[in-house]
């Protein structure tokens, strides 16, 4: 075999490496204690006695052990959202599926390979704890071996050091929304009341904000077209949400008002807590931020005001770069972004509000060019509270139209199709994702991994290692939110979406009457893709993606109170391949 010199360069690269692959070690001790949040002191799980949790600082290669210890009133888990667990099911995080839950007193070492790079996260996956707190980035750096994007941005050898520099010293930016109740305190209410609780108090930028009031005539004048259309006669709460009482948004089920806890629909007492100050140099020409939305409940929408950003990477991976103003994001998905630092220098705002609509939220940052005075003007928006264009030029991400970097395309043909109904389960707090809901304490049944008929069959989809598998996901009704739906282990392919029932047994069959709905060239490749909103009528979405790593997965909606309501389904891959379970994995959670 003969070796040109450009072989014998990458071989070298992939050698050093594989050589520079580090055993990192992060360890750390869960607490539930009571802290102040967004102005309001609620009891929250603290991650080694902070809140959000600290970062996970990683390179493309290294091995990890991640070892946690319990030391809060109840059961935890914690899952790694998007990484794969390539060869370590076992490591995935999720109580009844890949683990049993880590007692009180207890510890779990998980341990993986950082095969991918890009942004991710950590979060607790028992019941609704990710809503507590319970959650922190992870950041891979890129091989050397990966291709960077950015010569699509420019071409000057200058701007794409920059660029390069900008990605090392790249910052996480950690955006959620927050409750002033507890997950538990909001699950037993929803089950009291029977409501669907989709109301929050707070949005936190790296767990900073406060509680913002408007007054009356401000959500009177605020509320948009779509949303008096779904509120007929009825107004927007004090809270900027639409009333527990809304037939549109909780379906005509029945209902116990009484039940309902103080600030879940109502009740705005405004708060004045520290916000966050993001301190940029002119001289660097960009900065890189990886924006990570941890919400349980809002899709959020983030501008800078005055500033461009390229949205280089979508979910850890590289995407052909796109210029926007403003990005959606869906709850758990990241957006890796460099933002040129051209502006007159000073402070600009940035703006963070609620994408859904059902309430209207917001709050804001502060975007500061170091060693600047404050500018002599307020800067201008992107976009408006109630998310809106706030100039005729505002461009939003599309990111269902993101293409990968290098490109990169599905199978032409599925395999399987699996075609998941979307809706309500005889409840309004109550859903389906398939034939049936996933009850909340299947978490405690006897992990999957280990016994693949521990819970009803109707509630498990079974695949061949290998195979090329099509996810319909169906929403069945109207007036129903934005739903992000994540496939644990890997990424799939975004490959088209409509209005109305799919009707066709296949992506093959549809493509053959409506093909301008599908796009198998160069789809958007994702770990958690979100449906669209269907304001009047069902919607369908459709993902590809291949089973190359056998185990026990969740499909799941990111909104926390729909997963704990049963939108979830269990996917075994791979069934024919089955993994052999490591003994201290089976039989002992501990370390």
């Amino acid at each position: 075999m003969k070796f040109s010199i450009s072989n014998l360069i990458l071989l070298f690269v992939c050698l050093f490496q594989w050589a520079s692959a580090e055993l990192v070690y992060f360890s750390i001790v869960l607490t539930w204690a009571q802290r102040e949040v967004a102005g309001f002191t609620r009891d929250v799980i603290l991650v080694n006695n902070s809140y959000p949790g600290p970062p996970l600082k990683l390179v493309q290669g290294d091995e990890v052990i991640f070892d946690v210890r319990n030391e809060c009133p109840f059961n935890v888990t914690v899952h790694f959202h998007g990484i794969e667990q390539q060869g370590t099911p076992w490591s995935d995080g999720v109580p009844g599926m890949s683990q049993r839950s880590i007692y009180t007193g207890h510890s779990f070492r998980y341990q993986w390979t950082a095969h991918q790079y890009g942004t991710y996260f950590y979060h607790a996956h028992h019941r609704g704890q990710i809503e507590d707190g319970l959650y922190g980035p992870i950041y891979i750096e890129p091989s050397n071996s990966e291709e960077r994007p950015f010569s699509m941005i420019s071409s000057e050898e200058s701007q794409l050091q920059a660029m390069l520099v900008a990605e090392q010293n790249t910052s996480p930016v950690l955006l959620s929304d927050w409750r002033l109740l507890t997950s538990e305190q909001i699950w037993a209410a929803e089950e009291a009341s029977g409501l669907d609780a989709f109301c929050a108090n707070a949005l936190l930028i790296n767990g900073k904000g406060s509680v913002s009031c408007f007054s009356r005539e401000e959500l009177d004048a605020l509320t948009t077209p779509d949303q008096q259309a779904g509120l007929g006669n009825q107004s927007l709460t004090d809270i900027g949400c639409f009333p527990p009482n809304n037939a549109p948004a909780e379906g005509n089920y029945t209902h116990d008002y009484s039940k309902l806890l103080p600030t879940m629909f109502e009740g705005c007492t405004p708060s004045y807590s520290p916000h966050e100050i993001f301190t940029v140099d002119a001289n660097d020409q960009y900065v890189s931020f990886d924006l990570i939305s941890s919400s349980g409940l809002l899709h959020l929408i983030y501008s800078i005001d005055e500033h461009d950003m390229y949205v280089y990477a979508v979910d850890g991976r590289y995407i052909q770069p796109v210029l926007v103003n403003a990005i959606n994001l869906p709850n758990a998905n990241r957006y890796s972004i460099l933002v040129p630092l051209d502006k007159e220098p000073g402070d600009y705002t940035i703006r963070m509000v609620s994408g859904d609509q059902q309430q209207i939220l917001n709050t804001t940052a502060t975007f500061r060019y170091k060693g600047a005075s404050q500018l002599n003007r307020p800067s201008d928006p992107w976009v408006t509270v109630t998310g809106l264009n706030a100039t005729a030029e505002t461009v939003f991400l599309n990111d269902t139209t993101t293409i990968p970097f290098p490109v990169v395309s599905s199978a032409s043909v599925a395999d399987e199709t699996y075609i998941l109904h979307l809706d309500r389960y005889n409840a309004s707090y109550r859903w389906t994702l398939g034939n049936s809901s996933f009850n909340l304490q299947l978490e405690e049944s006897q992990p999957l991994l280990f016994n693949q008929t521990a819970i009803p069959s109707d509630l498990i989809i079974r695949t061949k290692n290998g195979s090329w598998v099509d996810l319909i996901i169906q929403v069945d009704s109207a007036f129903q939110p934005s739903h992000p739906i994540h496939k644990h282990s890997n990424k799939h392919f975004f490959i088209g979406q409509g209005t109305g029932e799919f009707t066709w047994s296949s992506v093959e069959e549809a493509m053959a009457e409506i093909p301008d709905s599908f796009n198998l060239v160069n789809p958007s490749l994702r770990d958690t893709s979100a449906t669209a909103l269907s304001s009047t009528d069902p919607v369908w979405m459709a993902l590809r993606y291949q089973v190359v790593n056998p185990g026990a997965f969740l499909l799941h909606c990111h909104i926390q109170i729909h997963q704990d309501g049963g939108m979830a389904l269990a996917i075994l891959d791979g069934v024919d391949a089955w993994p052999r379970i490591p003994d201290r994995y089976r039989f002992d959670s501990g370390f």
